[in-house]
């Protein structure tokens, strides 16, 4: 008898999946459904897989999304985050398995109790970020506990960059998931991290200019800046008697420090809207931030503003990305300047049919044990295939699907609202997505503790 598989959203982040489940589809005996709110735009390939159904789900739908969910085995939501909360209600009410890649979120949690009541598994946080970094951050830590270690040190940063192949803009930098996410990163809130027993706070108007640099062997230097809680993981990952936790996003080495210029501009503002910007051009755009002049040109302006000289690295990205351009449009109506800026950045940074994506994750990982003190750097790349099959989609859609098999298949069985912390849960998907390419490589390094000069303060 097939079991079915529910799968709610058919974005950028699901070509892997896709392909994982309807490969395996004959093997493990599940037929496939489907549902998006634009089905016409599911590949055919996909569609027309003879274990496969495509239908028209509106999830705002009660009724509709109800009927779905109480046809599955499993549902694997891919919805915007907010949106999960819905899903797993109906989840809850017709008994059925979750998995989704998003954090966990306080309305999700709230059903912990009535889900492991009904012996239910609602697996989050199974993408890549969070996901592979908690699963491959526990597989470390775990075996240095086991050792009877102790962490003192546990710093995880994770990017997603472009291929080197084509790393052609002086950003070195182009859209691989969600440009949104990107230019809001780190509003909403103070980074914060214990660095040495203290705790330290980063306000957004820093946090780009508070960065820390390391190197991963074949690939060059990178930088990283904070997260907004780096924190929240420490009791999970029993890591209370840490002295440094740090967690932080990736990006080639000068990206941070010109990404503040829009910080320092305001530009990154989702806050209001702007009048006329459907009809408004680039160079306008920028204007609107700048002090009047009768004289001065928008680009004279803007360096005066921001302290830029000519010959500045960071006045030859701003030019690249046609900044001061008086025919090209905003063409957005009631545009926040955070929506405008995205549009600006993606005519620029948007990946063409042909080009890669690239995934860089690095752990490191500081202990003792025996009264030594030891080090262990765990380096994870992945390159994308192309557009459509990018390294993003691989590493956030792999683990779910997988998870969603073995869930399915009993091997998988405790219940309740969780993450994949336990060894039951990152043991056999780490090993299979090593068959994928996606595999850690781990160094034992001299201890070097946390290094303050890394750090712009």
């Amino acid at each position: 008898m097939m079991r079915k598989i529910l799968v709610i959203g058919a974005g950028k982040s699901t070509s892997y999946l896709l392909d994982y489940l309807l490969g395996k589809s004959d093997t493990e005996k599940v037929q496939i459904t489907i549902g998006d709110i634009h089905p016409k735009a599911v590949p055919q390939r996909i569609a027309e897989h003879h274990n496969c159904t495509v239908v028209d789900l509106d999830i705002f739908k009660d009724n509709e999304r109800s009927k779905a969910i109480a046809d599955s085995d499993i549902v694997i939501s891919m919805l915007p985050a907010r949106f999960h909360i819905k899903v797993a209600e109906d989840c809850l009410i017709h008994k059925k398995h979750l998995v989704t890649a998003s954090y966990v979120s306080p309305e999700l949690l709230a059903l912990d109790t009535e889900v492991k009541k009904n012996e239910l598994v609602f697996m989050n946080e199974i993408g890549l970020d969070p996901g592979v970094d908690h699963m491959s951050a526990m597989q470390v830590i775990d075996r240095i506990h086991d050792k009877g270690g102790k962490i003192v040190l546990f710093e995880s940063f994770c990017g997603g960059l472009v291929a080197p192949e084509n790393d052609n803009n002086l950003w070195n930098y182009k859209f691989t998931w969600n440009p949104r996410n990107v230019v809001l990163a780190g509003q909403g809130g103070t980074a914060k991290f214990i660095q040495e027993g203290t705790y330290k706070y980063i306000p957004y108007h820093r946090l780009f200019r508070r960065t820390e640099f390391f190197d991963v062997e074949g690939y060059g230097r990178f930088e990283g800046y904070a997260n907004r809680d780096s924190l929240n993981y420490r009791a999970a990952y029993g890591l209370q008697d840490a002295l440094t936790i740090y967690r932080g996003t990736m990006r080639r080495v000068g990206f941070s420090k010109a990404w503040n210029m829009f910080i320092q501009l305001g530009v990154t503002d989702d806050t209001y809207t702007i009048e006329n910007s459907e009809n408004m051009s680039y160079r306008e755009f920028i204007n609107l931030f700048l002090p009047y002049s009768p004289t001065d040109s928008v680009e004279l302006k803007l360096r005066y503003y921001l302290k830029i000289d000519q010959d500045d690295i960071r006045w030859d990205k701003l030019m690249e990305l046609k900044l001061f351009d008086d025919s090209k449009k905003i063409g957005i109506p009631n545009a926040t300047p955070a929506q405008a800026l995205q549009k600006i950045l993606e005519d620029s940074w948007t990946l063409k049919d042909d080009e890669k994506d690239m995934i860089v994750m690095y752990h490191k990982f500081g202990y003792e044990l025996h009264g030594e003190k030891k080090q262990i750097d765990s380096k994870l790349v992945v390159i994308g295939e192309n557009q459509t099959h990018t390294a993003m989609a691989k590493t956030v859609g792999l683990p779910v699907a997988i998870a969603a098999i073995k869930i399915l298949n009993q091997q998988i069985t405790t219940p309740g609202v969780q993450i994949p912390i336990s060894k039951e849960v990152y043991q056999p998907i780490l090993k299979e997505l090593e068959t994928y390419g996606i595999n850690f490589k781990e160094y034992d390094v001299p201890y070097l503790g946390y290094n303050p000069n890394s750090v712009i303060s």
